[in-house]
């Protein structure tokens, strides 16, 4: 039986990221995940952009490619479409996967790619400075908000299942085991699949916001969950502030390569 150390460059641990981040959990989270499913390393493209969490490339001891901020999901198209074999994932970070690339992410939806993409997502632009992200809370300060973020956020989860993924599913750093099932669900899904995990960045946004250490951040973001099933009976008043968590569509259909090769064989002519 696999397990995630399978997959993990432990010559390059401990890893850069600053004390109390979450995306360290996210990626055993990945690592852990492959494991369970047991694929060969050799099958799996990773596809990862610029920014903190486009670091999680430089640990896993898969096939990893690393491309320009906000292009990573651009870079798993070809990729997934040159090699429909692969079991490919793009990890982004909410400015590279929901900002910069934010074109990006709602055609690959749209498009049904088959890819597995992960976000997560800490509100800002960490590896910057802690400048605002498009899915950075209104009213919340960062390094380019000093007096408080007047624009609406994205809801990245919304975004996806509106412009049409096969999965979508969101998680916290706080339930691990519920990361993983989502992770896992996904992976095993044909088309577009996207998780959001929140993730904590005390260095720029949790200072800026004076929302504590590390582990008061993980602690905050589980009191402002709330299960698909719990949501389900709240109203739009009550769900104001909470993040919704676990499974939020799982309805897979023909991924773009299959539509894509259909109209090939049917106009193929035998010669």
């Amino acid at each position: 039986m696999k397990s995630y150390k399978d997959y993990m460059l432990y010559y390059k641990l401990p890893h850069t990221w600053c004390a109390g981040c979450s995306h360290g959990i996210v990626l055993q989270s990945i690592a852990a995940t492959l494991a369970d499913l047991g694929w060969d390393k050799h099958d799996i493209c990773l596809v990862s952009g610029i920014g903190c969490f486009g670091r999680v490339d430089d640990y896993l001891d898969i096939n990893c490619m690393h491309v320009t901020h906000g292009r990573a999901l651009a870079a798993a198209t070809g990729v997934a479409l040159g090699n429909p074999n692969l079991h490919v994932l793009c990890t982004m970070g909410d400015g590279d996967g929901a900002t910069i690339g934010g074109n990006h992410l709602i055609h690959a939806a749209r498009r049904n790619i088959n890819v597995t993409a992960i976000i997560s997502n800490n509100y800002n632009y960490g590896q910057t400075g802690g400048q605002y992200s498009s899915t950075t809370p209104t009213h919340s300060i960062t390094q380019t908000s000093p007096y408080g973020h007047i624009e609406e956020n994205f809801d990245v989860c919304k975004l996806a299942i509106a412009a049409g993924a096969s999965y979508v599913g969101r998680a916290t750093p706080y339930n691990p085991v519920m990361m993983r099932k989502l992770m896992k669900e996904a992976m095993q899904v044909k088309g577009f699949a996207l998780v959001e995990v929140m993730s904590a960045c005390p260095t720029h946004y949790g200072k800026f916001n004076k929302l504590g250490e590390a582990s008061r951040m993980m602690k905050l973001m589980n009191e402002q969950s709330v299960t698909v099933e719990q949501a389900a009976k709240m109203s739009e008043e009550e769900l104001q502030g909470k993040l919704v968590v676990g499974c939020l569509k799982n309805a897979p259909r023909d991924d773009y390569y299959t539509d894509y090769k259909k109209i090939i064989d049917a106009h193929r002519i035998e010669g």
